[in-house]
């Protein structure tokens, strides 16, 4: 879309308002090493003068009960991932032992999978719920976590992104242990991927620390800061006002990304991240659903759409 809407500005003999850098990194899935951070670090001079990005995972659709609104992603949380590793005393597996490693590593990991952070609030998600409030008539107070909850669940569909943006979230992904069936390891390891509200690393790592137990080492893999720009300013402005004027009326809503995006990177040069990559979906298309899973696909009329809409920001900045 971002190539497309900048053909179309080209052919026209159209210029953007300002200089712009068109970047595309490698590398994003596994955090950037190779792609964006190494750039940001080995040639900043490329990016001399930039002050805001726009990137991926915003600027979408979601259905709130009939109603088509957007969420403009102004913010992405932090990401820990972790290397969880457990010690044991191998042994035959016909033996008693207590020194399991592999035991030790599930309760670890059960642990961690099924801990209820509790409800969190930035500036961004008190507003993000306050906007939700007003549009569906909802009176409970913000501050309760099962009204919170009950308001995202009235999202739809978007409630697969706007849930995780309200606390930490603690998932274990993969698993190693052992070679052979009648063999007790003396080693297991687990991946864990953490994401936290921005600033709130060292504390939730400390949490793991304790949940994980003695017997348990915890290595960070890799992490990365957290971002939360405000919901206001020229080029926040600039972005609904071009979705306004291809979806007119639709609400559009400040999120935090559960996830990450390159702009995590391009933040340690002072560059403001945001993310709008528009697309108007249908109400029965589960989005958020579909990232990392199979099929993961959007409709060719969304595509259209954030074509145009991009193109008619970039006409504008």
């Amino acid at each position: 879309m971002m190539l497309t809407a900048l053909g179309d500005l080209l052919r026209a003999g159209q210029r953007p308002a300002r200089d712009l850098v068109v970047a595309y990194f490698a590398d994003e899935e596994n955090g950037g090493t190779f792609g964006a951070q190494w750039m940001v670090q080995e040639h900043p001079e490329l990016f001399a003068g930039a002050s805001e990005a726009i990137s991926e995972v915003g600027g979408y659709s979601i259905d709130v009960e009939g109603r088509r609104s957007y969420l403009l992603q102004v913010g992405e949380k932090s990401l820990v991932w972790i290397r969880l590793i457990a010690r044991g005393r191998a042994s035959h597996g016909s033996r008693v032992t207590h020194e399991n490693a592999l035991v030790r590593l599930a309760e670890a990991v059960a642990r961690i999978g099924s801990r209820e952070w509790p409800l969190q609030w930035t500036d961004t998600t008190r507003r993000l719920i306050d906007d939700l409030r007003g549009l569906l008539d909802h009176p409970e107070a913000a501050e309760d976590a099962a009204a919170v909850n009950a308001l995202i669940a009235r999202t739809g569909h978007g409630a697969g992104f706007l849930s995780s943006t309200l606390r930490v979230t603690s998932n274990p992904t993969g698993l190693e242990a052992g070679y052979k069936h009648n063999v007790v390891p003396d080693r297991a390891e687990a991946l864990v991927d953490i994401r936290t509200l921005p600033g709130e690393e060292d504390r939730v790592l400390e949490e793991i620390r304790g949940l994980v137990g003695e017997h348990v080492e915890v290595a960070v893999v890799q992490r990365d800061v957290g971002l939360e720009n405000p919901f206001e300013g020229d080029l926040v402005q600039r972005m609904i006002d071009a979705l306004h004027r291809h979806d007119p009326g639709a609400p559009v809503l400040p999120y935090l990304l559960g996830g990450g995006t390159d702009n995590k990177a391009l933040s340690r040069l002072g560059i403001r991240g945001y993310g709008f990559a528009p697309l108007r979906l249908g109400p029965e298309l589960d989005f958020p659903g579909m990232f990392h899973g199979v099929d993961e696909r959007v409709p060719l009329d969304a595509l259209r759409f954030g074509r145009a809409v991009l193109a008619d920001l970039l006409r504008s900045c």
